[in-house]
């Protein structure tokens, strides 16, 4: 590839900085940084940078604004929306966060910790932990995805309802801004109302106004006990009621309340053969809910009276309880092995969306038929997490149909999805954020006023519009 002068000259000097580990040049090395999780992929990176100290960072950074060279911020490849793959032009500097994974400091008493942003979720969580905490934030990609990739799409995960999504969860960060400037923030304190909160700003922004290198995170108690159950419904409206129930007589206890549809217990069960159907008969819809707390509470007597209650006004049917850890953790099985069923299906329309809680019944009916009124063999699966409002109406596509005719098909019914989610005012990204993939559908529905002003943000942090140009807004 004929590199141009001032790209050769930044790679020069970045392995002079970064030494051998710290870039990446040859397509071998650079395999895993193309592609997310779901296997999509744009293009080839100029070459991939991988500092391990917010220092390198800033100095990476720098670089790529003196030499005019767009950048790409990358965690851990879970965001599906395309805002951290390379462009297609191989322009772009991937800056891979993954060598800074420090845990910098725990502190029980503040209930805070501090970290750098290349820290896999799942080892933060293990580390507050050791300390007899929690970091509540819970994802199925808790296993690779970032703090850093959190925080720039401001995630949310099975424990919204309870402790809020990311942007509730920080209290200070540390992020190296466009033209290679260290914004150190990592304030603890938990109230501090000296003017405007500019941390926010970063929190959602998808890498585009800035590299986040380190945060506080906000830490809860462990908890000390927890219980676990799987529920069968006959209907949507039946769940949301049995919600409203929840919230009310688990009050804050309430950890997780996850739709499941029929369909999604099959997918599970395809995926991994050994689960087994929990319940004794099949039920159209199934909940799976979670309370925790720490302290002498009655669990069972809470979850008992809920179940009694939820029987009583006829909205349980069924359900199971978890007696111990391992029978919680093969209930939970069932919602990370749908996911795993559903990628073995090929091609399909995965969503994020947000509508209001009381609406779900509604949306889902509705945004159904119009789907099935224009593609009649295609399958819906609909789930998501009901505290928050936050379902994944997904679509598989006719499986008759020929690979080529699938993408648009999808899109053409997901602009039918949209026209649904517009009219019960919900949200076409309610964690994953806009990227590349939802930027038409989301600049479409941006106001002129909301559109001035999120420009007028990204052309004050990055006037020279380098830092993961293109996602969210068009480049400049």
């Amino acid at each position: 590839m004929n590199v141009p002068s001032h790209r050769r000259a930044l790679l020069e000097a970045l392995a002079e900085r970064l030494g051998e580990r710290g870039l990446l040049r040859e397509p071998e090395a650079m395999a895993r940084y193309v592609a997310d999780w779901a296997g999509d992929r744009l293009g080839e990176p100029l070459a991939v940078a991988r500092p391990a100290t917010t220092a390198e960072v800033a100095e990476t950074v720098r670089l790529c604004h003196e030499h005019g060279v767009a950048m790409s911020p990358q965690g851990g490849h879970s965001g599906l929306v395309a805002g951290a793959l390379p462009a297609a032009d191989g322009g772009e500097l991937v800056i891979s966060l993954e060598r800074l994974d420090r845990v910098r400091d725990i502190d029980p008493v503040n209930f805070t910790m501090t970290v750098d942003a290349g820290c896999i979720l799942e080892s933060v969580k293990q580390a507050a932990a050791e300390h007899d905490c929690d970091f509540p934030l819970s994802l199925g990609a808790q296993g690779s995805c970032q703090i850093g990739g959190n925080i720039a799409t401001n995630a949310g995960g099975l424990n919204v309802l309870r402790h809020g999504m990311m942007r509730q969860l920080v209290l200070g960060l540390e992020v190296v801004l466009p033209d290679g400037r260290v914004w150190d923030d990592l304030s603890a304190l938990h109230k501090d109302n000296r003017g405007i909160d500019l941390k926010q700003l970063f929190l959602g922004s998808e890498g585009t106004l800035g590299i986040v290198t380190g945060a506080v995170l906000k830490l809860a108690p462990r908890p000390t006990q927890s219980r676990t159950a799987l529920l069968g419904l006959p209907s949507v409206t039946a769940v949301v009621d049995l919600y409203g129930l929840a919230r009310r007589d688990c009050s804050d206890l309430l950890n997780a309340f996850e739709l499941i549809p029929r369909r999604c217990m099959e997918l599970a069960m395809e995926a991994t053969p050994d689960l087994g159907d929990p319940l004794d008969d099949a039920h159209p819809w199934y909940v799976l809910m979670e309370v925790a707390a720490s302290g002498p509470l009655d669990l069972d007597a809470m979850l008992e009276h809920l179940l009694e209650r939820g029987m009583e006004h006829g909205l349980v049917e069924d359900g199971a309880l978890a007696t111990s850890e391992a029978q919680a953790q093969r209930l939970w099985q069932f919602r990370e092995s749908m996911l795993e069923g559903q990628r073995r299906r090929g091609e399909h329309l995965r969503t994020d969306i947000s509508v209001p809680i009381s609406a779900i019944p509604a949306f889902v009916e509705r945004a159904g038929e119009a789907v099935m009124a224009a593609s009649p063999d295609c399958e819906i699966i609909a789930y998501g997490h009901v505290g928050d409002g936050n379902l994944h109406f997904n679509i598989l596509p006719p499986p008759d149909m020929a690979e080529a005719d699938k993408r648009d098909h999808l899109h053409a019914l997901e602009e039918r999805l949209f026209a649904v989610l517009d009219d019960v005012g919900g949200s076409l990204s309610a964690e994953h954020g806009i990227g590349r993939t939802k930027q038409a559908a989301y600049l479409a529905r941006l106001s002129p006023l909301e559109r001035e002003l999120a420009e007028g943000i990204k052309a004050l942090f990055d006037p020279e519009g380098l830092m993961n140009s293109g996602r969210i807004l068009p480049p400049r």
